[in-house]
Order: C-alpha cells, then sequence, then structure tokens
C-alpha cells in the first residue's frame, strides 16, 4: 500500500515538474527565459524597431573578433588569440546590443503617455527607487517621482503649460510632507528647457547628490502616506498610445 502511495506521489511530482517546466518554457514574462532566450528576443525586438542594429552588431562583432586575432600573427600562439578575438566579437556585439536596445525603447515610446517610466526602469535600482504615475490628469498630463540621494526628483509630461502647474502643486506637497529634502522638477519634451525622453535617465543620474542614504528610507516613508491620500489613478502602469493629435503637446511645444 506504501508503495503504491509512493509511485502515486513520485507520479504527480513529476507531473508538476513537467508542468511547470513548460509553463516557464512557454512563459512571455522575460524573468521566466534563459539568458539565450532574453538575448535572441531582444535581439529580434531592437532589429524590429531598428533595422540599422543588424548592422552595428555584425560591424562591432568583426571589429573585435579581426583587432585581437591580428595581434595573434605577431605573437604566439596564435590561436589562443583567434580564441580571444572570438569572446572579444561577443562582448563587442553584446555592448553594442545594449547600446541599439535602448535607442529603439526609447524611439518605440517616444510621444506616448506615462514615456517617462521606460527612462526610470533604466536607473540603478540600488540608488535609486521610482513610483510611475504618481498622478494623472484627464488631458493626460503624467506626473512621475525618483528618490535617491539627489532628494525628490518630480517629473511632468505633458502640455508644457499644465505640466508647470502640475509640478509646482506637487513639489509644495512633497516640500510640505518631507521637511528639509530638496525637490527637483523636470518638464520631459524636446523643447527649449526641457529633458527628451532618450536623455532623462543620464539628467537624474547627473544631480548632485543632497541628501544621505539613511534620509532616503525616511523620505520613501512618508511619501507613502502622502500617495495613499491620493485618488486611484483612472489610467494603467506603463507607457499609452496616446490619442490623435496628443503626440506634438506630449513631446512639448
Amino acid at each position: 500500500m506504501a508503495s503504491e502511495r509512493a509511485k502515486e506521489l513520485a507520479a504527480k511530482q513529476k507531473a508538476e515538474m513537467k508542468a511547470a517546466k513548460l509553463a516557464k518554457k512557454t512563459s512571455q514574462d522575460p524573468k521566466d527565459w534563459g539568458w539565450f532566450k532574453q538575448i535572441t528576443q531582444t535581439v529580434k525586438m531592437t532589429v524590429s524597431s531598428d533595422p540599422e542594429s543588424k548592422w552595428w552588431l555584425i560591424g562591432a562583432g568583426l571589429l573585435g573578433l579581426i583587432v585581437v586575432s591580428a595581434i595573434g600573427f605577431f605573437l604566439e600562439p596564435w590561436w589562443m588569440y583567434l580564441i580571444m578575438g572570438v569572446m572579444a566579437g561577443v562582448i563587442a556585439a553584446m555592448y553594442t546590443l545594449v547600446w541599439r536596445a535602448k535607442k529603439a525603447t526609447y524611439k518605440r515610446f517616444e510621444g506616448q503617455a506615462g514615456a517617462a517610466e521606460v527612462a526610470l526602469g533604466m536607473l540603478n535600482k540600488k540608488k535609486w527607487s521610482y513610483t510611475s504615475p504618481v498622478t494623472a490628469t484627464r488631458q493626460m498630463d503624467v506626473l512621475h517621482r525618483a528618490v535617491g540621494q539627489a532628494g525628490i526628483v518630480l517629473i511632468g509630461e505633458g502640455a508644457p503649460s499644465r505640466v508647470k502647474t502640475l509640478l509646482a502643486a506637487e513639489a509644495k506637497k512633497h516640500e510640505q510632507i518631507v521637511y528639509g529634502v530638496p525637490v527637483t522638477t523636470i518638464v520631459m519634451g524636446d523643447g527649449e528647457g526641457q529633458v527628451p525622453l532618450n536623455k532623462l535617465t543620464s539628467y537624474i543620474n547627473a544631480l548632485p547628490k543632497k541628501i544621505r542614504k539613511l534620509q532616503i528610507t525616511e523620505t520613501n516613508q512618508r511619501l507613502r502616506a502622502l500617495d495613499a491620500a491620493r485618488p486611484k489613478i483612472p489610467m494603467p502602469k506603463g507607457p499609452l498610445v496616446a490619442p490623435k493629435g496628443a503626440n506634438k503637446a506630449l513631446r512639448g511645444r
């Protein structure tokens, strides 16, 4: 009897493992993918959005291979440099893929409401935390927030005139809740005095440090209390396709 139960349990566990493996294999969540599938999918998406990136990847790989392998003609053993050349080509192609993938991602989401979240997602998670969106208006003006040693950074996107008013009101709220922590406001867009989507990450990273790391935790705790008092935002997270005619406003005038 015990033997039969053991067999049934073993069969059940085997079926569960097989089902889990199949679910992971067919999953659309990148977290469930292996490194090889992640790379191939990234290449496909990048080339689809940016056809020129294919030649950049090939060129970078060949350049790394040729440069390092060429050194082997003058040194011994030459075959070791050939192997090193292949490795150098792969590394060069990988760095190029990251660069072009970021560029393609920015291009894909540029002009969409909530696009700033793409740039915020590329911040170093050990140095920055972000909330996206914090609030939004019926006119699709969206406000995001990042918190790090530079203090509180509020990013607004939408029609510049409305966004500046929204940023000013939110900056005042944040200063009252988290006294002594500096608040920086940014209008995302392509106009004068605005920060484009593809430069937003580097712009935030370049902000000077103004608070200690210990203050970041306390700041986030107080901000959670502020957010809890807000009404629910009637829009899903992440970039949204803007309605016809709204792209110009989102890019800034």
